[in-house]
């Protein structure tokens, strides 16, 4: 079974519709939402909404160790994580989709391990590479056969939110070395690894990060949101056999 987990703008698709939902429970809580699993095009999927079904959870809010517990707990063998960005390199424009390949955590007071109890031994991941060569590979080879334009590469920053990044703290992550910038890459990413989950991300670049611009941030994030998910949503249908014959 191959896990998705939508972002902002991928809360719901109609490839879904009919899908059983799957209400569950774990050691660290309750989901954002029931999982969503069936069957497409005779690969085995669930998908589970990452902001909740009707985005009510902010970035700082989710319960990402109960999102990613949950996909492990059904079945699924790899991740797929398709989240909603800034860009901030000038090359790197609106509709954009990006397969990152580095992440910075920038958050700070989420629950990022599930290592952290005094009845556990410590346990400590390699995360050198922080997405997995597979999955990305897949992804890859699924947008040169769709005809997907891709940006293969690139670091993703992962900020607090929910608030949208000032100028200044743009310039800081180009200073870092960061190419994009989303909410909700940490502590996602380590979890998956924690759960030994292969996990790749794939990003949509909605808008101009914050002093990158001309135009309103969230006009931008509006303007181009709905035609860069349909982009996403046609990789991932090419990507779901080779990702089964993979992993």
């Amino acid at each position: 079974m191959i896990a998705i987990i939508g972002g902002s703008g991928l809360d719901h698709w109609s490839r879904l519709d009919g899908f059983a939902p799957t209400t569950l429970t774990t050691p660290f809580g309750d989901p954002a939402a029931p999982l969503l699993c069936g069957d497409i095009d005779g690969v085995a999927v669930c998908f589970l909404p990452r902001h909740g079904a009707d985005h009510t959870l902010p970035p700082h809010r989710i319960n990402y160790r109960a999102n990613l517990w949950a996909c492990k707990t059904v079945g699924a063998r790899a991740i797929v994580a398709v989240a909603t960005v800034g860009a901030i390199s000038a090359h790197i424009g609106p509709g954009t989709l990006v397969l990152p390949d580095q992440i910075i955590d920038y958050t700070s007071g989420r629950e990022a391990s599930f290592f952290d109890g005094t009845d556990q031994t410590v346990q400590h991941v390699e995360f050198t590479e922080p997405y997995d060569a597979v999955v990305r590979k897949a992804l890859h080879d699924a947008a040169v056969a769709s005809g997907v334009d891709l940006r293969d590469g690139g670091t993703y920053a992962a900020t607090q939110g929910p608030r949208l990044e000032t100028r200044a703290e743009i310039d800081r992550l180009e200073r870092d070395g960061c190419h994009i910038v989303g909410m909700t890459g940490m502590p996602e990413a380590a979890l998956a690894r924690e759960l030994a989950l292969p996990y790749a991300c794939l990003a949509l670049v909605a808008n101009r990060a914050a002093g990158r611009g001309s135009s309103s941030l969230l006009a931008e994030i509006e303007q181009h949101l709905a035609s860069g998910i349909a982009c996403a949503q046609s990789l991932l249908l090419e990507a779901l056999p080779q990702l089964a014959g993979r992993v």
